[in-house]
């Protein structure tokens, strides 16, 4: 009788949690966290909906529709929101602006193509790289809306060869050729194309990628090709769902949540081309509780990426990026799979990474910063991850990163940058707490590097049932407290 009675109430159990999980699918990810994490919900829209084509919009891949998007959206705003459905067809356009209670939805076999026109694109005040700056309004973007999503399963392209460098390093001869006799542009080398005189001048006053220096409006605008935007930018919003989408192409980083709230990104399916500069699939900024789930990446710079300012303007803003889950997706082309930082000023906490495979990556677990960043980045736990033809370090700590990819470091012969310790401060990075299980690699160029700075290594680093095959085993410099347990590598 006791066991009849145990086995009904495991049945009721069961059937309880199966009846929750069809209420509210998301809910599987929050259940049994490693922290404290409160329940995701998609957001909901009011039944109501307009179609593109009847705000005058035309899906030949030539008529800007632009307008038509406008009027769209604020139609559904008059009626307290709804979905704007856009139909088969490839839809040309400049910028589209998302308002609260919309959801975009594309139909199958809808393509929104955005214009390669610098003229459509004013320059906004929006923060790059984790520094406050100008560039080029988003071709998708959002600025303090709630309840909004990108649904459907057609795809956004950002029409990004318009804006983007090309470094001949990472093309083929034939590819170099072709592109850079049909495009008109300028060399900054001869192994370093530009789309623009207007870029160039961008690039002379950058660093990185940030215009410096008291710029008057006229300088800005003058190097309007230079300031290219991220494709999707959403900016404090809250209550957020990308769903089934094609996102491609993007003219910098691909998909950029930043200060979100309450963020579902599923089933998405992120790219660029592996030579995209700059083409971050995905960078998840100062965001708190979002779900990454079931979703591709194929990225020409980092995958999956998490981040929350750099220097003094991210440890002024002092939001962290926090309570995130990532399960269940892949990574293709990237320079890490799932990546912390650099930028990372803000501080990075309470991470679940999980069920994941990285197929030619050039790192799988990519942590990345350096002195001046500030911040701290801890309760960090990943586990049941798969790799395979990784081109560098199936893990790296790397507290000396200088903006080269790991690849470009490997083979230019650089030494270990482990130099004298300085005083520690505000703007001296911190990487601790971090828990790495059950991860399984098959050839990879270097399995572990860690370096970490003299005067704040990095600290309690746990790793438990790692495999990896590589062509050089572990490296590790200043760290304390890293525990292995059953951690093979095998140097082929």
């Amino acid at each position: 009788m006791n066991k009849l009675r145990t086995a009904i109430a495991s049945l009721v159990l069961c059937l309880g949690l199966t009846a929750q999980a069809q209420e509210n699918p998301y809910r599987q990810y929050t259940m049994s966290l490693p922290f404290a994490m409160s329940e995701l919900k998609a957001p909901t829209f009011p039944s109501y909906q307009v179609n593109l084509k009847d705000y005058g919009a035309k899906g030949d891949g030539t008529a800007l529709c632009t307008e038509a998007f406008a009027r769209a959206i604020d139609a559904l705003v008059a009626k307290g929101g709804g979905r704007l459905v856009v139909p088969q067809g490839v839809w040309y356009t400049g910028p589209i602006q998302l308002k609260s209670n919309i959801n975009l939805h594309l139909e199958k076999g809808a393509v929104i193509l955005f214009a390669a026109d610098e003229s459509l694109y004013p320059l906004v005040s929006t923060s790059f790289e984790g520094l406050e700056t100008r560039r080029c309004q988003s071709p998708v973007s959002a600025v303090g809306a709630e309840n909004i999503a990108i649904t459907g399963h057609g795809a956004i392209d950002g029409n990004g060869q318009y804006w983007r460098p090309l470094k001949k390093s990472k093309v083929t001869e034939s590819q170099w050729k072709k592109f850079t006799s049909s495009q008109p542009g300028v060399f900054k080398r001869s192994d370093l194309w530009l789309p623009s005189v207007g870029y160039a001048k961008g690039d002379s006053l950058a660093d990185m990628n940030v215009p410096r220096g008291n710029l008057t409006d006229a300088e800005w605008e003058s190097m309007k090709r230079f300031l290219r935007p991220v494709m999707v930018s959403l900016v404090g919003c809250k209550n957020v769902l990308l769903q089934d989408v094609i996102f491609q192409n993007s003219p910098a980083w691909n998909i950029h949540p930043l200060m979100c709230e309450n963020i579902i990104i599923d089933h998405v399916l992120a790219r660029n081309p592996d030579y995209a500069q700059n083409g971050d699939a995905l960078d998840l900024e100062s965001c708190r509780n979002a779900l990454i789930v079931n979703s591709v990446f194929d990225a020409g710079d980092d995958g999956i990426c998490i981040k929350s300012g750099k220097d003094a303007d991210g440890r002024r803003r002092g939001r962290p990026c926090e309570n995130v889950v990532v399960d269940g997706c892949t990574v293709f082309q990237g320079h890490g799979g799932f990546v912390v930082g650099s930028e990372m000023s803000g501080g990075v906490k309470n991470i679940l990474v999980q069920n994941c495979q990285f197929l030619g990556t050039d790192v799988g677990l990519r942590f990345k910063s350096c002195r001046g960043r500030g911040g701290v980045v801890q309760n960090i736990f990943i586990r049941d991850i798969s790799m395979f033809d990784i081109q560098g370090d199936a893990i790296t700590f790397d507290l000396y990163y200088g903006g080269k990819s790991v690849i470009e470091v490997l083979e230019s012969g650089e030494k270990v940058n482990n130099i004298e310790p300085k005083p520690v401060d505000e703007t001296t990075p911190e990487f601790r707490d971090i828990d790495i299980q059950r991860i399984t690699c098959r050839n990879a160029r270097r399995a572990l590097f860690f370096n970490g700075l003299p005067e704040n290594p990095i600290r309690n680093i746990h790793l438990k049932d790692i495999r990896v095959t590589a062509q050089v085993g572990n490296d590790f410099f200043n760290c304390e407290n890293v525990t292995q347990e059953n951690v093979q590598v095998e140097v082929e």
